[in-house]
């Protein structure tokens, strides 16, 4: 069992959490990811180590109430447990090597690229944080991201925050006036990771992205997390999740991601097993 050490609501979508998983902690690295089950009858999910302690031996989890897990997931309070949650899993972000960086974040996504930023950081990189959001109570993270980088942009679809408009129209602005960036580090939405790369494209700068597919076991076995990139067929458990953004097939990608929405609302409807059923003769 994993203790929930710290739990903080973000907004009203978005919950924060501390997990109790020091040998975790100790081996952790920025764009790698853990998989939980919150008890013996739950389904196992991916979530992104957002930050983590190895002093304190925590491991920090965002995450979104989008289905039946994660709303399970957020009925949890501190004091209480999840029964798996295996990691680190997948490839540590390669952020060593650099000058000057944009990491742009779209939603959620900012909870990934804020360690990621951290890091960079930590390098001594000069790194341009450009962050997106729908609407100003949305936002997360705007003290920490602050904090770990030269320059924190937030933008909010709406301009309810006083900046409207998108990530990209903000990462143009910069490439136009001539900054200069040895790497550019998308995460977010995958529509929102495709147009970032191809803006960055006819610059020729070099454009990672964090992909996010249907995972189960986290070890390349199950094959759900496939993508293809540079014509290949990769999996995004061990093989990623980055990859180089302009060499994903984005078109491929976004329809995968469509696939079982229809059997998470179904989830929330009907939670019993659906092959009871067929055994109870």
């Amino acid at each position: 069992m994993y203790r929930i050490k710290r739990k903080k609501v973000l907004n009203d979508q978005i919950i924060l959490m501390d997990i109790k998983a020091p040998l975790i902690a100790k081996k952790a690295e920025p764009g790698q990811f853990i998989i939980l089950r919150v008890n013996e009858a739950g389904e196992r999910i991916p979530l992104t180590i957002a930050d983590f302690d190895r002093d304190a031996g925590t491991v920090t989890i965002i995450f979104q109430i989008v289905g039946k897990t994660t709303k399970l997931l957020s009925e949890q309070d501190e004091g209480d447990a999840v029964l798996d949650f295996a990691g680190p899993l997948g490839m540590a972000s390669h952020l060593a090597g650099y000058q000057k960086v944009a990491v742009v974040g779209g939603g959620l996504g900012c909870a990934i690229a804020y360690p990621q930023a951290k890091k960079l950081h930590q390098l001594g990189v000069k790194v341009d944080l450009i962050a997106g959001f729908r609407s100003k109570h949305l936002i997360i993270l705007e003290e920490q991201m602050r904090d770990v980088c030269d320059n924190l942009i937030i933008t909010t679809d709406d301009g309810s925050n006083g900046t409207k408009g998108f990530v990209t129209e903000r990462l143009s602005e910069r490439l136009e006036a001539g900054t200069k960036y040895d790497l550019v580090i998308a995460i977010g939405p995958l529509f929102m990771m495709r147009a970032v790369s191809e803006l960055t494209r006819p610059h020729s700068i070099p454009t990672v992205v964090s992909m996010n597919p249907v995972m189960i076991d986290g070890t390349g076995m199950c094959g759900g997390c496939r993508v293809c990139v540079g014509g290949e067929t990769k999996f995004a458990c061990v093989d990623g999740p980055d990859f180089d953004g302009h060499l994903v097939d984005f078109d491929s990608a976004i329809l995968r991601s469509t696939f079982y929405k229809d059997k998470e609302h179904q989830s929330f409807e009907d939670p019993g097993c659906r092959l009871r059923g067929a055994f109870d003769a």
